[in-house]
């Protein structure tokens, strides 16, 4: 079957890598996944790689900075035009179905309407304002999908009072844990940090509800009781959020710890940085529906630090495979953290709990399993045999 898919970014960060997982499941199921981003990026080099046909077509992305009257106008108009080019690539490819990889992507929707379509939408956030915006994305996800995909119980919770239950399934995000086993990281080496001192990060794009800020104070609280800690925050700003940089230096520079924390920016290597932590931590302040990161670091087997909110509230058990903070309170986080920083047993206790969990409950199978199922209703097993029907019916036409 083939398979359009829309989504929202070209960059490698969490909701692509779980695009990613999505598209080798399709793949290695007999499907054909054709892609559509809005612009060129190390997500389009990945795919083209991978063999997967893609195409660049301006999609009409949400993005807050058009939540004003000229710039509801501009998306309007490129929505007209991305609408007809899809259509036309629709036809063309013989698609039999249309997912829409975030709610950032509305087009999907138009299209598969237009055209009759199955239209799955994957909803990887949890939107609380502006409040006639959400309403009207819970409208839409409802009368513009046959179902909807949610990363975590928070994501179903949250969209549930505008989609009908019916619709919605839960379906937490598979990691395939084995790249990331039983590795030493590089990165105190390349930082010149000593291998007793403790190493404690955060990976995610710079944004104002990712809690770069917030990480940075928790910080100067924990430096306050421990000195024998460095810190380091990895990722680059989301287009339109660069002045966010200027901000995080002044908070840094207020705390005096400068020396103290590394700002390493955008990085492909995150196996290496995830294995070189002693503690990952998780700082949003708005609701992380389920992010990948954190399963990322469990199944390096780090010590999870997350705030209270979101998927990471399913994702890790408070005071066994990781531990919950509250939001915005640096000295109460800091001093729920010192436990876990002061003792390596702890960490390795949190850590061997997490990479445990991850095998059980979030599992690449699992994740497979449920894609399939929603994209086609067939379960793996049935898939196997009609792959191997195909492949006996072939070698006999040969014979």
């Amino acid at each position: 079957m083939n398979i359009l898919i829309l989504h929202s970014s070209s960059d490698l960060y969490g909701a692509s890598n779980v695009l990613l997982n999505v598209i080798k499941v399709l793949k290695s199921n007999g499907n054909t996944p054709i892609v559509v981003l809005s612009e060129e990026g190390p997500l389009v080099d990945k795919l083209r790689n991978q063999q997967v046909e893609v195409h660049i077509i301006r999609l009409g992305i949400l993005r807050r900075k058009y939540f004003s009257f000229p710039g509801i106008i501009n998306r309007l108009l490129v929505l007209k035009k991305a609408n007809k080019s899809l259509q036309n690539l629709v036809k063309e490819r013989n698609i039999k179905l249309v997912y829409s990889h975030t709610t950032a992507v509305l087009v999907g929707a138009i299209v598969a309407r237009r055209l009759k379509l199955k239209h799955i939408w994957h909803v990887l956030e949890i939107t609380t304002k502006p409040l006639i915006f959400v309403r009207t994305m819970g409208w839409l996800l409802n009368k513009y999908s046959t179902s909807v995909i949610t990363a975590s119980d928070a994501v179903k919770n949250h969209w549930k009072q505008w989609v009908d239950p019916s619709k919605l399934k839960t379906i937490y995000n598979g990691l395939d844990c084995t790249p990331f086993a039983d590795k030493k990281g590089a990165l105190k080496a390349e930082l010149n940090i000593s291998d007793q001192t403790i190493l404690v990060g955060m990976i995610g794009r710079v944004h104002f509800w990712k809690g770069q800020d917030y990480f940075i104070k928790i910080a100067a609280e924990l430096l306050k009781l421990n000195a024998n800690v460095k810190f380091v925050m990895v990722g680059d700003a989301f287009p339109g959020y660069e002045y966010l940089y200027t901000q995080n230096q002044q908070v840094i520079d207020e705390n005096g710890i400068n020396n103290m924390i590394y700002n390493l920016g955008y990085r492909e290597d995150i196996i290496n940085i995830m294995n070189s932590l002693d503690v990952f931590v998780l700082p949003s302040v708005l609701p992380d529906p389920f992010p990948t990161v954190v399963l990322e670091a469990m199944a390096a087997g780090k010590a999870v630090v997350a705030t209270r909110q979101g998927g990471a509230q399913e994702m890790i058990e408070d005071g066994d495979s990781g531990l919950l903070i509250p939001i915005n309170q640096a000295f109460e986080a800091a001093k729920t953290m010192l436990p876990l920083i002061n003792s390596i047993n702890e960490r390795e206790r949190m850590g061997k709990n997490a990479a445990s969990r991850i095998r059980a409950q979030f599992s690449a199978n699992s994740f497979e399993l449920a894609i399939l199922e929603t994209f086609t209703g067939q379960t793996k097993r049935e898939s196997v045999v009609r792959k191997e029907s195909a492949k006996n019916i072939s070698l006999v036409l040969q014979d």
